[in-house]
């Protein structure tokens, strides 16, 4: 049998009809860096094979093709794209769990992903030794890591990635809140944040995000309500609490309450659920102007109760809350209206929203606005905070993202671009949302990838539902985290030396980059990468 093996690295996607003629000769690491790697396969002939390893440190995932209907817009630029036609296909996404044993078809390309965590291992040279045997063959490769003494600073940057509960009720048919439905959203959030997701998308009330208008989202209500007499309300916290808690423990740095208006205008109320005296109701809604006296009477109880809860909790200086997801200027009336009711009630959080119009802030209606990354140059310079987003609107130019299609190069230069624009957050709406645009229905992330054909695959989610309540990663998941630990490995080389140096060391490498222009080259990028651990050790 012929076997053929090669080593390549994490930003080369590898098709089952990839040719093995890959090269890549070893990898380094700051202490505490999590890398990756690849290993590809391919035989003459349908086989089984083996692979195992002793280094503690490397966890293996099998990496899996996923169909994609909508790889790309049809009116995309082509040429940053792997699929230039837009055409329906196979990508290389989810990270599935490896058993010891890898199928082979015949003339078809394989790969296994490497992941190693460097804080298991002490600093040092290392030769990764993979015992691969297929019908009693045996033979050994190794993979050369090196890790440095200099350690990878936490995270600074803020990161949000919509966390979409219900999304987890409705896949895994589960009640709402229910001890199975903890269990299951536990295991996605310990996800989320070991990948950098360090603030967590709090849904107060049901999100009026990516809804139908006049349609609903599953209820997930965390903050209980009672409406009395006199509409007097009594809010209850216990399951707010227990949320805070189970985020917290692992790991959370920061919370995003959910936006207290709807999307796209700000012209409504979120669906509230109430005890009332004609039992569980639904009080507020589509139904509801935003401005309306009932919906502020509401604003104006729930605030103040709201404070003192997260006072005592000692969470309210990390807290984050939202108005209204994405206005346009024509909607800046209503969305004014909403914005003064959130200062006047909610203004000892940090007011936040992607909106990319300046006008919004230069008007003094948000504290931190998020800007798509299309636009953020207005933006720099001219705020004390420089936060960006991108979604499924940035699919021209060279702007980065994460679509199944795109290089992986789009995906990992983003971090080495919010270091250059020093900016304070990113921001991403699709962590894990399993419905079709609009929620109008539930999908099947694994077989229907582009939210009802709507969004470029890979937009939507970045995690796919593990058959035992646990998340299943994905190559764009770890690329996109590995960007962000560029971030904090720049950080570092800046405390040693200062940011005017780390400038001119990313101008020197990779070139006068912004975000609609930056090197495709991968060699280039991960020699550039490559030099920052001698600078740090120097």
């Amino acid at each position: 049998m012929a076997l053929k093996t090669a080593f390549c690295s994490s930003l080369i996607k590898i098709f089952s009809d990839s040719p093995v003629d890959f090269s890549y000769e070893g990898l380094s690491l700051l202490h505490g860096e999590k890398g990756n790697f690849q290993i590809v396969f391919r035989s003459d002939r349908d086989c089984t094979v083996t692979v195992k390893t002793d280094f503690s440190a490397v966890s293996l995932y099998e990496v899996k093709e996923i169909y994609s209907r909508t790889p790309i817009h049809k009116d995309s630029c082509g040429d940053i794209y792997l699929e230039k036609n837009g055409d329906p296909g196979f990508y290389p996404d989810l990270l599935d769990i490896f058993n010891g044993t890898l199928t082979l078809k015949k003339e078809k390309t394989a790969a296994l992903w490497v992941n190693v965590d460097s804080a298991k291992a002490v600093s040092g040279n290392y030769d990764i030794v993979f015992c691969i045997e297929e019908d009693g063959a045996k033979t050994e490769l190794s993979f050369p890591l090196k890790i440095w003494e200099a350690r990878l600073p936490s995270q600074e940057l803020i990161h949000i990635n919509w966390f979409h509960t219900d999304c987890l009720a409705s896949y895994y048919k589960v009640p709402v809140f229910s001890e199975e439905h903890w269990r299951i959203t536990e295991n996605f959030i310990k996800n989320a944040v070991s990948h950098g997701v360090n603030c967590i998308f709090t849904p107060l009330f049901t999100p009026p995000l990516d809804t139908e208008v006049g349609g609903e989202r599953p209820t997930v209500q965390l903050v209980g309500v009672k409406r009395g007499k006199n509409y007097k309300y009594e809010f209850d916290f216990s399951l707010l609490e227990r949320w805070i808690d189970m985020c917290l423990r692992n790991g959370a740095s920061y919370f995003e309450l959910s936006h207290l208006f709807t999307q796209w205008g700000a012209k409504h109320a979120p669906k509230i659920m109430a005890e009332t005296s004609e039992g569980l109701k639904k009080i507020f809604g589509w139904e509801t102007k935003a401005s309306s006296a009932a919906y502020m009477n509401f604003l104006s109880q729930l605030g103040p109760a709201l404070k003192e809860y997260t006072d005592k909790k000692g969470i309210t200086d990390i807290c984050f809350i939202h108005c209204s997801d994405e206005p346009s200027l024509e909607d800046i009336k209503y969305y004014k209206k909403a914005s003064d009711a959130v200062r006047k009630y909610f203004g000892a959080y940090k007011h936040i929203d992607a909106l990319s119009d300046f006008d919004f802030y230069k008007k003094g209606l948000i504290e931190i606005p998020v800007p798509e990354e299309g636009c953020i140059e207005e933006f720099d310079g001219n705020v004390p905070s420089l936060w960006t987003y991108y979604c499924c609107g940035q699919y021209r130019e060279e702007l980065p993202n994460r679509f199944f299609a795109m290089p992986s190069i789009k995906n990992r230069i983003l971090g080495v671009l919010l270091y250059k624009y020093n900016c304070a957050g990113f921001l991403h709406w699709g962590f894990n949302f399993y419905y079709s645009q609009y929620s109008k229905r539930e999908i099947d992330p694994f077989t229907e990838t582009d939210a009802g054909g709507s969004f470029p695959s890979g937009d939507s989610f970045v995690v796919y539902p593990g058959k035992d309540g646990s998340p299943l990663s994905s190559v764009r998941q770890k690329v996109f985290y590995d960007g962000f630990q560029d971030i904090a490995a720049l950080k570092a080389l800046e405390k040693k030396y200062s940011r005017q140096f780390v400038l001119g060391f990313i101008k020197e490498e990779l070139g006068d980059i912004n975000f609609r222009s930056y090197p495709f080259d991968t060699d280039k990028f991960l020699s550039f990468r490559e030099k920052i651990g001698p600078l740090l050790e120097k």
